[in-house]
Order: C-alpha cells, then structure tokens, then sequence
C-alpha cells in the first residue's frame, strides 16, 4: 500500500472545501477540513499533515499568521497558500516566511493538482530558496538548481503580475520559465549544491527579469542543440544534435523565449540574461 498522504484544507467558503476534495482525492491521500484559521492551528497543533492548503482572508486567525504557526511548529509541513488577497506585498511575504507555492482566486484546478503533486513527492527545504530582497518592486532570490523548486517560483511569480492582461501574463511566465529551466539544467547541471540568482523588478513601465547561472557561459555559434543557432535552410537541425547528446527533446527556449518578450539581453560570457516586458500606460 503507499504511504498515505494527509491534506488539510482552511478555508472559510465550503464550495472550496467540496472542490479541493473532489480536485485532490486519491487512495493515497486523506482530506480534512477546518473553517478558520483558528480551527486550522488547532488541527496542527495536534495532528500530523503533510501539506496544508489555506486561504489568508478567515475569521480568527488570518492565512499569513497561520503560515507563519505552521512554519514555526511543524517546518516539515507544506503550506499552499490560496486567496483573493493577491497582491505583490502578500506574495513576497509568503516567500519569505517559506509557503510551498500561491494561487490567487479563481485558480484552475489542473494547475492546483500538479501543484500539490510537487509538495507531496518533491524535497522540500527551507533553504531551497533564499530571500536576497523582499521588495515587491525589487524581489531578489537565489535558489537550488531544483526543477521542483523553479516549478514553484514560476508559479509564484506567475501571481505577481495578475495585473496583466491573461495572455500577456502567460507569455511572460512562459519566457521565464524557460530561461530558468535552461539555467538550471545547462548552468548549474541539475546540481541542488549549485544556486541561481533571480531578481525580479517592477517599475511603472517595465518587467524585468534577471537571471544568473553558476555555470561557464556560452557561444551562440556553439549551441548545436538548440533551435536558435540552426540555419534558415536546416531549422529541426538541433534535434539530431540533441539525440546525440543525449539531452531530453526540445532546444526551442531561446528561440521561443524571444517570440514572448521585447527584449532578450545576454551577458559577454552568457551565463546571466535579462528579460524585459514593457508596460502599456
């Protein structure tokens, strides 16, 4: 039989608590509920849970504070936080005081599911992620060469811009997810010993997104598996290259990276990169 795995849910709305249930259950898995915040404390207080999913706006004790307990009490337990309150200031705070991932309301179901798959499979630490600046203006982190750990930062950042036109925002998530991932995967060789740098800023007219890999860099002229460097004539050239390097199928990032933001800046040694989206006024 596998291990089972237990999910607390607070939330003051029962349709959330009926959807959660139906979205989350398996043979493997334990629900339970709680109303407040104050009810929700208390079920942690004196029961073992591997992930609690909580809304921040509750009578008693409000879903930050919660957080907070929880991270206090039981560190070993993942908190999902889920909430209309979504503005850049509680996110940064939820960061920092080490929430597993942030949805705003309304959230797809999907999404939630391979979410909560991550907090339940993946190695979790605290130190996975590293708050530098806690700014919602100027976010600065520094994080494991995780796969699981970028999954959550794309996500987190994903909400930081909710403000944006829904196309618009999925464009920029996408375009920094892959640059994460190509950091993570060729800079830092999937080595959780190894950290990438983010920093994250907000001005009236622009997104930026920088990123900076532990590794040596590269040439454009040498990236044989990868989509950007193929000539006009010989586009799915990468994907034999890639085969032969063993690499997983892909090599599109750059060159899709730069269809999705309005500029793509690598450094001299390119192993840092900067992302920026202008702002409509």
């Amino acid at each position: 039989m596998p291990e089972l795995k237990r999910i607390l849910i607070v939330d003051d709305d029962p349709d959330v608590h009926d959807l959660l249930k139906i979205a989350l259950r398996g043979e493997d898995r334990e629900v339970g509920s709680a109303f407040d915040g104050l009810e929700g404390l208390k079920r942690v207080e004196n029961e073992p849970w591997d992930l609690v999913i909580t809304d921040i706006l509750m009578p008693g004790l409000d879903g930050m504070a919660l957080l907070e307990r929880i991270h206090r009490l039981c560190p070993e337990t993942r908190v999902v936080v889920m909430t209309v309150a979504n503005t850049a200031e509680n996110i940064v705070h939820a960061i920092r005081d080490h929430a597993f991932a942030w949805f705003g309301k309304p959230f797809t179901v999907e999404a939630v599911r391979e979410m909560v798959e991550h907090a339940l499979n993946s190695k979790f630490s605290d130190d996975d992620i590293e708050v530098l600046s806690a700014s919602p203006q100027w976010l600065g982190l520094k994080l494991r060469c995780k796969m699981d750990t970028a999954a959550r930062i794309v996500q987190f950042l994903r909400e930081m811009e909710k403000g944006l036109p829904a196309e618009e925002q999925e464009k920029v998530a996408s375009a920094f997810r892959e640059i994460l991932l190509n950091a993570i995967e060729h800079g830092g060789g999937n080595d959780p010993d190894k950290s990438v740098t983010i920093t994250y800023v907000r001005s009236e007219r622009a997104l930026l997104y920088y990123v900076r890999d532990p590794g040596q860099g590269f040439s454009f002229a040498k990236l044989k598996h990868a989509a950007v460097s193929n000539p006009a004539e010989a586009p799915m050239d990468h994907l034999e290259a890639r085969q032969q390097l063993g690499m997983r199928a892909g090599g599109f990032g750059i060159l899709m990276t730069r269809s999705l933001v309005d500029d793509l800046i690598y450094n001299e040694m390119g192993n840092e990169v900067l992302l920026i989206k202008y702002l409509k006024r």
